[in-house]
């Protein structure tokens, strides 16, 4: 019995130390279990096939690896969805996201049209946080109230607008084609954009001629034909500036390859595309570079030096040639530096929300209160749009990548370098754009400046009317050449060609000669048998109701030209009226006075004036300084001398009335245009212009009493032969008329 009982409690104390080793095993195993993290995911919604998706994938990958490999606590996880760049699975994405996933907010190129879409179908979106990383920011008066946690982190896309204008203006283009891309995001559903464009190019004294939009890439069937065919309808323009506006690289590469394959990219035409293209130009392969060679465009200007940025440009470009081998070496844009800094928003807010630092219901609200740092120096205010303008690089696409021409910014205009940008910034200062472009390099590998306005093949020349039976050929003179054909000159053919030369474009033209009268001819432009005319043509009132006149560049109305008639009855004692007669008596008395007084003082001491006869002579000679007799005595010098100054005084106002008396003596033949029609006279002017008219309808002169001339000589001869006793001209004609025949004969005057 004693030892039954020994050997239960031998056993029973082993299966106590056997249960204290398995107790001790299994506590031990449970420390040695690590705890399990908290799981909290990102839904993102990309273009995975565009260049720009997969910048945006790698750096918010980026983002996630590094906020995981910092905390032990929670893990961060992106929840992906590829939209193929077509807008219809961009809100299936978000939907899909909304519904399936507990995401604690959505990131992407989502615009706030198809969330607002999505929105519709789901209500759970309203309440998910969604950062859209499109290119532009949509106006704020836009946005829906359905989506108060709607996050925008694009530029104003006004800075853009006034940087294309400001580079047009720079260049001083006149007309320009804008072409965007045509899909579901702010730039095509705003009116408001194309209108603020327009002003912009306005006020840079430029103007938008005509407009291409082309749907996205996913929207078409054949691409290439598609663009081709659009390319062609602006290739039948003679404009060759062109914008690209709002497009992906993707497209802009297509559009770029096709305009060179139809001769748009050659000597002679203008390409700028926008930052979302420019940007990535560090990422593509030759034949992007080879296809865009000369174009000009700009790219958010952002700080490569700091370590910041070394080390995420050292992890992105190993982590893309790993997932996208296909791919060319490749550097981080600005589009992804903006979705590495808006993933890293997210999982700092996703982080304090995981500590219990504030409720869910707040999660957008400390997104919007993190400062969105950027490596370009900019912040963004709570709708996530900046509030500072930024920096554009303005680059020239030549050889196998591109040049840095100059800086702009709104504020501060154009500058030539980092340095020069940021000294006028601390001054305050705007920089004078002179010199900032010295060299570009434009297509066709062309350096001077194009006029952006070519002769295009499909394009008429211009039909320019010139009167070819003008009476005065100063004007326009036609003549024909056996050996070179007909030959237009003329002062008004000189001053339109020097206007042409002048123009910002190619004008192609040809003049035709015009038989027929200046009114038939005004009506041959208003009819569009002709497209304009130059000439002496006159600005008359029934004739500006029918075209369109420049400015007056010769004086214009109507003068009266008759012969002179100087008065008779009086014309040999004629100059006696130049004094009256009182001033003429006081004039000789004092003469002879003053001879007789230097007669009485010199006449014993100067034999040469002791004689009556002597005196006399002298009073004759002095009157025009030759007398020869010598004044000795210093009285009679001083008598004299001031005689002498009032006898020159005297004789210069006598040649001046004179003068006057006798040109008002002469007097026109006809005083008046109603003393012509009392006395039925003949009077003469240009058969081909509109004077006739105006003689018979306005002045009332009859018919039979016109005389029509061909030529500025038959105006003299009709004068000579008393065939007329006026004519008509317009006043450049009559100077011209008054200026040959007044060298010959002195009898014609003009009247007006």
């Amino acid at each position: 019995m004693g030892r039954n009982s020994s050997l239960q409690l031998s056993i029973l104390c082993f299966n106590i130390v056997l249960l204290l080793l398995a107790w001790s095993r299994v506590k031990r195993s449970h420390c040695l279990v690590p705890k399990q993290k908290s799981v909290m995911s990102i839904g993102v919604v990309l273009d995975l096939v565009s260049l720009m998706g997969k910048h945006q994938k790698i750096a918010m990958e980026i983002a996630v690896k590094e906020f995981n490999n910092q905390l032990s606590s929670s893990k961060l996880d992106l929840q992906i969805k590829d939209s193929h760049g077509n807008s219809a699975q961009v809100i299936s994405s978000v939907m899909d996201l909304s519904r399936s996933n507990q995401v604690l907010a959505i990131v992407g190129t989502i615009t706030h049209n198809e969330a607002t879409l999505a929105s519709e179908f789901d209500d759970n979106i309203k309440n998910t946080p969604i950062l859209s990383l499109t290119s532009f920011a949509g106006r704020q008066e836009l946005l829906s109230p359905r989506l108060p946690h709607f996050i925008q982190l694009g530029d104003d896309i006004n800075h853009h607008i006034q940087c294309i204008a400001a580079i047009v203006g720079e260049f001083r283009w006149k007309k320009v084609a804008v072409i965007y891309e045509h899909n579901n995001d702010y730039f095509s559903s705003d009116p408001e954009i194309i209108l603020s464009l327009s002003n912009s190019l306005k006020l840079a004294g430029s103007e938008i001629e005509s407009h291409l939009a082309i749907p996205s890439l996913s929207t078409l069937s054949d691409a290439e034909s598609t663009i081709e065919n659009e390319l062609n309808k602006l290739k039948r323009k003679s404009n060759r500036v062109f914008l690209i506006v709002r497009s992906s690289l993707e497209l802009a590469n297509i559009i770029c390859e096709k305009a060179k394959q139809i001769g748009l990219m050659e000597k002679g035409s203008v390409w700028i595309i926008p930052d979302e293209v420019a940007g990535l130009l560090d990422s593509v392969n030759s034949s992007v570079i080879f296809n865009m060679q000369g174009v000009v465009g700009f790219r958010t200007h952002f700080i490569e030096m700091n370590k910041g940025f070394r080390k995420f440009k050292f992890l992105f470009r190993r982590k893309f040639a790993l997932e996208y081998p296909e791919e060319d070496s490749v550097n981080p844009s600005n589009i992804a530096l903006q979705a590495y800094y808006a993933t890293k928003a997210i999982a700092e807010a996703a982080n304090k929300l995981s500590q219990g630092k504030f409720r869910l219901e707040q999660f957008s609200e400390k997104i919007l209160s993190r400062k969105f740092e950027r490596l370009s120096a900019k912040t963004f205010s709570k709708n996530g749009q900046f509030l500072q303008s930024p920096t554009f690089n303005i680059i020239n696409v030549i050889g196998k990548s591109y040049r840095e021409l100059a800086l702009w910014s709104s504020t501060l205009g154009f500058s030539k370098n980092i340095v020069r940008h940021q000294v006028m910034e601390m001054t305050n200062t705007t920089n004078d754009s002179n010199g900032v472009f010295s060299t570009v390099y434009w297509p066709g590998d062309f350096q001077s400046v194009p006029k952006g306005w070519i002769h295009s093949n499909e394009d008429r020349s211009l039909k320019i009317g010139v009167p070819a039976n003008g009476v005065f050929t100063q004007f326009v003179n036609v003549t024909h050449d056996s050996r070179n054909g007909t030959l237009i000159t003329g002062f008004s053919i000189g001053v339109f060609k020097v206007v042409v030369e002048r123009l910002p474009y190619d004008l192609q033209y040809k003049f035709i000669p015009f038989n027929g009268s200046y009114d038939e001819m005004v009506y041959q432009v208003y009819n569009k048998t002709l497209d304009a005319a130059v000439g002496d043509t006159a600005i008359v009132e029934y004739r500006y109701h029918l075209v369109d006149f420049s400015q007056p560049y010769v004086e214009s109305g109507l003068q009266m030209v008759v012969t002179e008639q100087p008065a008779k009855s009086k014309e040999t004692w004629m100059f006696l009226d130049a004094f009256t007669k009182e001033m003429w008596l006081m004039i000789a008395a004092t003469h002879i006075f003053v001879g007789v007084v230097i007669w009485l003082i010199e006449r014993e001491a100067n034999p040469d004036l002791r004689g009556f006869g002597s005196m006399l002579w002298f009073l004759v000679t002095v009157l025009f300084y030759a007398h020869r007799e010598p004044i000795r005595k210093p009285l009679a010098q001083v008598v004299l001398t001031p005689w002498l100054f009032a006898i020159f005084i005297v004789t210069n106002s006598f040649t001046a009335s004179l003068t006057s008396i006798t040109i008002s003596q002469v007097k026109p033949s006809v005083l008046d245009i109603q003393t012509l029609k009392e006395r039925n006279s003949p009077v003469g002017c240009n058969g081909n212009s509109f004077i006739v008219k105006y003689l018979i309808d306005v002045l009332k002169f009859k018919p039979e009493n016109i005389r029509k001339i061909n030529s500025m000589s038959d105006y003299a001869a009709a004068f000579e032969k008393k065939e007329i006793e006026a004519a008509f001209f317009v006043a450049p004609h009559a100077k011209v008329f008054l200026a040959k025949y007044s060298c010959i004969s002195k009898r014609f005057k003009s009247s007006c």
